[in-house]
């Protein structure tokens, strides 16, 4: 990477690598120099985009400059997908959920619901990919975090976070988002995301582009520190494997915060995953760009999340989930996000 940013050439040796990188973050969160290696990776990309064939450099300018950030455009595909989902190659297809919800609407203010006394407020991230394909897992944090005492804001001329954009080398498009965000969200006293790659990305928006930074902190990290309230929890018979998304355990760090809060779950069996810190191989649109590494780590997760005997998976990244469902195929366990279980005990 030095070696590039000093003016050598970047061959095709070197995209290959850098493309190769499922960006993890595995080794950033060992490093004891505490090198910056997802923002290098990011930084990287950017110097291979031009070297990519004018394709892939159209399919990344559709997708990354045209889809994402514009919420009008998201809301098309999500129409659109039924029709064209058949089309799609088998591995684009496998990293889109069955259906959406293009005309889901959240509501704008919510109020803890009458006798639960309000704690304060807080925004939440709607997010691109999360409001229209998981729309039911932003329902579900509105309701469990109005249930724990808190008014919760959506602010209107939210976008996509910028995070998948930042990933691939479209860092001008990322800082665009950043500051879009910084705007949507700028009265904030506080931000909630519930998309673990989300609130990682937009936890370094400082970073980014300075002056956009944001209080951004992830959904049961808040949850862990702040509590439930007074909510009462009822009884989820259900044996639950927790799964560690790589940007909640390597680039936020947590790790005990969702399984003490699906812990004390009256019914609820919590199960850990073998070697449960390893990627799922989702990471971003890695699924699509590289197969023949992604499969084998799909598989795997799948297999050792079988191998648990769950009944329910808990995941708290949308990227992670469509992977696990996919490779989990028909062996009926159930892929959550770990809120949907917390509203239903405090349903």
């Amino acid at each position: 990477m030095r070696a590039v940013t000093d003016g050598a050439d970047v061959g095709g040796s070197f995209a290959a690598f850098m493309d190769r990188c499922l960006v993890c973050r595995a080794c950033e969160d060992v490093c004891p120099s505490h090198v910056p290696f997802g923002r290098m990776m990011e930084a990287a990309r950017e110097q291979v985009e031009p070297t990519r064939s004018r394709a892939t450099r159209l399919a990344h300018w559709l997708g990354f400059h045209w889809l994402l950030p514009h919420p009008s455009m998201i809301r098309a595909a999500t129409l659109l997908q039924p029709a064209v989902r058949p089309l799609l190659p088998r591995r684009v297809r496998a990293m889109v959920p069955s259906r959406g919800r293009p005309f889901a609407t959240l509501p704008s203010v919510t109020d803890p619901p009458a006798g639960v006394a309000t704690r304060g407020t807080v925004a939440v991230l709607a997010g691109c990919v999360q409001d229209r394909w998981f729309h039911q897992v932003n329902l579900a944090t509105i309701r469990v975090l109005t249930r724990s005492g808190w008014r919760v804001t959506v602010p209107g001329g939210q976008a996509c976070c910028g995070a998948l954009a930042a990933h691939n080398g479209r860092l001008g498009v990322a800082r665009r988002l950043a500051a879009r965000a910084h705007h949507a969200f700028r009265s904030a006293d506080v931000v909630v995301v519930n998309a673990a790659g989300c609130g990682a990305h937009m936890q370094t928006y400082d970073d980014l582009r300075p002056g956009t930074g944001l209080p951004v902190v992830d959904l049961m990290a808040f949850l862990g520190d702040q509590g439930l309230g007074d909510a009462e929890l009822r009884r989820v018979p259900a044996t639950v494997a927790y799964h560690d998304a790589c940007h909640a355990l390597r680039a936020q760090h947590i790790h005990d915060a969702p399984r003490a809060l699906l812990g004390r779950i009256p019914g609820l069996i919590l199960v850990e995953i073998a070697d449960g810190d390893r990627c799922c191989g989702a990471a971003g649109i890695y699924a699509a760009t590289q197969p023949e590494l992604a499969e084998p780590l799909g598989a795997e997760k799948a297999t050792a999340i079988a191998a648990t005997g769950a009944t329910v998976v808990a995941s708290a990244n949308p990227g992670c989930s469509v992977q696990i469902a996919h490779h989990l195929g028909d062996r009926g366990i159930e892929v959550v996000h770990p809120v949907e279980l917390l509203d239903r005990a405090t349903a």
